[in-house]
């Protein structure tokens, strides 16, 4: 599956092309000597970095990924200029903290590294954007810690229960992470050498730990006060599920991707960055982002 901009309008094209956002080796701005904040949640220190200025959007990424994806991808360039981004590396990987204890990696500290990273930067709410993971995250916010949201923006993810995670990513990693990252589906545009040097960095002991059975919390879709955005790839099987609870948000629109399975998706930003940036220009009356 390669990202296209098929769907995106001619004006965002003109945008991406004109302000040089990349799919393929884009620079990443966070260099290696930048100060590394951390935040800690019950002694476990969780990694973040701040880009921009404007109203706080929360950038959260999915399982194997870490904060490097929205810089690589083009989110962070064309959102920093109206927008805080607070870009954070989900515990277990990245340059957070990786316990290797299930237990670790339940709803409560999941939530509560989003909160201690707010209040670290003396934030008490802001926009949510999530991936897979960081969108199940998003719901699990919504749900434990819904004062400190402004809207959220969920791709690729659904509140309903998962199961046998644990055995999934045993599996997954069986062999060691080079056979992972070969038998993942993505095109060769996303497995550049420094994603690939990002992803054998990982910890597959924390990996396999983050693979608990989470249990549904779609009971709190009608009760949702803040403003939602919904969107899958139209080849993602969270797709049709997706399509159909946002049907239960009493604020929310449903976007749908042309192209993307679920792995491509994060990377795809071409296609998931229109309705995003629509999205909070409506919520945040912030200039939409100009042609």
């Amino acid at each position: 599956m390669v990202c296209s901009r098929v769907g995106v309008n001619d004006d965002w094209g003109r945008y991406w092309n004109e302000h040089n956002i990349r799919r393929i080796g884009y620079r990443c701005h966070l260099e290696e000597d930048d100060a590394v904040p951390y935040a800690t949640n019950n002694g476990v220190r969780i990694h973040y970095h701040v880009e921009g200025s404007g109203p706080p959007v929360v950038l959260h990424a999915g399982f194997t990924v870490d904060m490097h994806a929205w810089y690589e991808w083009g989110y962070v360039d064309a959102l920093q200029g109206e927008y805080q981004l607070i870009l954070i590396d989900p515990r277990g990987h990245g340059q957070s903290d990786k316990p290797h204890d299930s237990a670790a990696y339940d709803e409560a500290a999941r939530v509560g590294d989003i909160c201690a990273v707010l209040d670290d930067l003396g934030i008490e709410q802001a926009h949510y954007l999530g991936y897979s993971m960081g969108g199940r995250i998003g719901f699990e916010v919504a749900h434990l810690a819904p004062s400190r949201l402004r809207s959220l923006m969920i791709g690729g993810a659904t509140p309903h229960a998962s199961h046998q995670q644990r055995e999934r990513n045993t599996e997954w990693f069986k062999d060691g992470l080079e056979a992972f990252i070969e038998r993942q589906p993505l095109p060769d545009s996303v497995k550049t050498p420094s994603f690939r040097a990002r992803m054998l960095a990982n910890d597959v002991e924390a990996l396999i730990a983050v693979g608990l059975d989470r249990p549904g919390i779609e009971e709190i879709l009608p009760g949702l006060t803040v403003p939602c955005l919904i969107y899958a790839g139209d080849a993602d099987p969270v797709h049709p599920r997706a399509e159909a609870y946002v049907k239960q948000i009493p604020d929310a629109q449903f976007v749908s991707l042309p192209g993307p399975d679920h792995w491509v998706g994060i990377y795809c930003g071409d296609l998931a960055l229109p309705p995003i940036c629509a999205f909070l220009a409506r919520v945040t009356g912030q200039p939409a982002l100009a042609p």
